[in-house]
């Protein structure tokens, strides 16, 4: 696959220009992928098949996911690149750093260039949403750092469509730099969220969207037809939100026969599932092989028909009682929002 088969797309209204498909490093570099050998293969032949979007954040494996990706990535020309990192999560046991504050927001960025081996990152995610720092202090710091170059753009991960919209309120309203970006999960199994709230917020704010864990933790790539194996992600990880029930288990059979149908992979299958979605920028996979990144990049061959698509929606369409909860807890968390405030 050369680069020039790579479609690269603008973030929302912005003029940044990001790569369909980029790599993250979540629970991969500096964790269950070590040998240095390795990630630079992996890093060198998603840079050859047109990558240019590299995602990670300051908490990913204690901050060893952005040295692996700085050594990695040094010998490109700087400008090709679209780097992003992010910060919320505690990477210490100081209580202070952690969350959106001033002093942890600028303590982390320095970190990350220090770790990325760069002067500025062209893309800083708030991990989440904050509430115990006033937006007006985030939204400051973050409008400095982009004053100073050290970050060309921000957005958010994983907030809420009010918790997007306040923020863009109050850029507008004190004329600072208005968030670029969200960073929501997005797959076949967990798309309630995005289409029911996230998607129209940042569509609305003229944000772009990336989204990541496209394979849903492998549980739409058939791995775990036959069971969790010892070693596995959702072996070692054993967080509730991975559990792999039954019937998922027979959604990602019926899911094989798709996909079968389509001459590709499911993994193919689920990302340009993912690809095709309105309002999505880049899609960020994962890889702890090379193998694994060219399959991952076999998903810009498939062709997402409306018949496919249709197929698609109707065997992973969220029943009722999901889109109950949903609304139910979206309001709940709302009033619980005013209540703080």
């Amino acid at each position: 696959m050369q680069p020039d088969a790579m479609p690269y797309r603008n973030l929302g209204s912005s003029d940044l220009r990001v790569s369909a498909i980029g790599l993250g490093s979540w629970l991969t570099f500096g964790s269950t992928v070590r040998d240095t050998a390795l990630i630079h293969r992996i890093y060198s032949r998603a840079y050859d098949a047109g990558i240019r979007y590299f995602d990670t954040a300051d908490s990913y494996a204690g901050g060893e996911a952005e040295r692996r990706m700085g050594l990695a990535l040094q010998d490109y020309p700087r400008q090709s690149l679209v780097l992003s990192s992010k910060a919320f999560f505690p990477t210490s046991d100081d209580p202070k750093d952690r969350g959106l504050s001033r002093r942890h927001i600028m303590e982390s960025v320095e970190r990350s260039l220090q770790h990325l081996k760069t002067d500025y990152l062209d893309l800083f995610f708030c991990h989440r949403f904050d509430r115990e720092t006033p937006l007006e202090e985030t939204l400051q710091t973050l409008d400095d750092l982009v004053q100073q170059g050290k970050i060309r753009c921000w957005g958010t991960s994983e907030w809420r469509g009010n918790q997007i919209r306040r923020m863009v309120r109050l850029a507008r309203r004190t004329s600072s730099s208005p968030p670029r970006a969200e960073q929501p999960e997005l797959n076949l199994f967990n798309r309630t969220k995005f289409e029911h709230d996230t998607r129209s917020a940042a569509q609305s704010c003229g944000m772009g969207l990336v989204t990541f864990s496209p394979l849903a933790s492998g549980r739409l790539t058939g791995k775990y037809d036959e069971g969790i194996p010892p070693g596995s992600r959702l072996d070692a990880v054993k967080e509730s939100w991975l559990h792999f029930t039954d019937a998922q288990r027979e959604k990602s059979l019926l899911f094989k026969r798709l996909a079968d149908e389509a001459g590709c992979s499911r993994a193919q299958l689920a990302i340009s599932w993912c690809l095709a979605q309105s309002g999505v920028s880049s899609v960020i996979t994962g890889a702890t092989r090379v193998e694994q990144l060219e399959e991952n990049l076999g998903a810009l061959r498939v062709q997402m028909t409306d018949e496919l698509s249709r197929k698609l929606d109707q065997l992973f369409a969220p029943g009722m009682r999901r889109l109950a909860r949903f609304y139910a807890g979206r309001c709940y968390l709302r009033l619980k929002d005013r209540f703080r405030r």
